[in-house]
């Protein structure tokens, strides 16, 4: 299985920061943000990989990544031509890379401390999500479970009323329908192709699974949450040493 990172979008939430640079590229606490979803996809077992980034920066991340080689993994790059495109939109990017098979799909600004090395080598077809138990599910795709089995039935994005307490994290398990699910969006009210509209096409056909992520789990995409990462990993980092 192949691996793509996606790392564009505007980072407004994270403005000034983003006027400098791109926000995969700032630092969180002893190393640049992008290098932390290589790592998952790497003790994942997935050592080919895509990342999907804005026009903007892409020499930046060229510069920095170059081959991947020492990384210990293989980088091919494309360039989302719109940074507003969105999440899905972004993926479209990938289809050839993807050669025809299934893809583990992490966004570049989501850390993860557990490996998704079984879920990978089991993974056969359909949609595999990883949840999270979080206090704000307002903020994510939020997934809504039949009471009598605890199958995901519809995913909601971003629900003022959440029906649950989980949250789906940025890291995604797919077959290569999602390609030809892409084509069939149409944009959101925040004029973007949503991955979760993508998702409900597995869901609609039965063919999403889910897992629970138990390691700590940072959405650095906003100041706070930033800072909060850093300081938890220089944390855990202090601990070990």
């Amino acid at each position: 299985m192949k691996g793509i990172i996606l790392a564009g979008g505007m980072g407004t939430r994270l403005r000034p920061l983003t006027l400098i640079t791109n926000k995969h590229l700032l630092p969180v606490y002893n190393k640049p943000m992008i290098l932390y979803p290589i790592e998952t996809l790497r003790q994942s077992g997935i050592s080919e990989i895509m990342l999907v980034c804005g026009r903007e920066h892409a020499g930046d991340f060229i510069n920095f990544l170059g081959s991947g080689k020492e990384y210990g993994v293989k980088l091919a790059y494309a360039v989302q031509d719109k940074n507003n495109g969105g999440i899905a939109d972004a993926l479209a990017y990938a289809e050839d890379f993807s050669d025809g098979d299934s893809v583990a799909v992490i966004l570049g600004d989501n850390i993860f401390e557990d490996s998704f090395r079984g879920s990978v080598k089991s993974f056969k077809a359909g949609a595999r999500v990883f949840l999270k138990k979080v206090k704000d599910p307002q903020r994510y795709g939020v997934p809504v479970f039949d009471k009598k089995d605890k199958k995901i039935i519809k995913i909601e994005e971003k629900p003022e009323n959440p029906k649950s307490h989980y949250a789906l994290t940025g890291f995604y398990l797919v077959d290569n329908d999602i390609f030809s699910f892409i084509k069939k969006l149409k944009p959101s009210k925040r004029g973007e192709l949503e991955m979760t509209d993508a998702l409900n096409h597995y869901v609609e056909m039965g063919k999403t699974s889910f897992s629970i992520v138990n390691g700590q789990w940072y959405d650095t995409g906003t100041i706070d949450s930033l800072l909060e990462s850093a300081l938890q990993i220089k944390k855990k980092i202090s601990e070990k040493n």
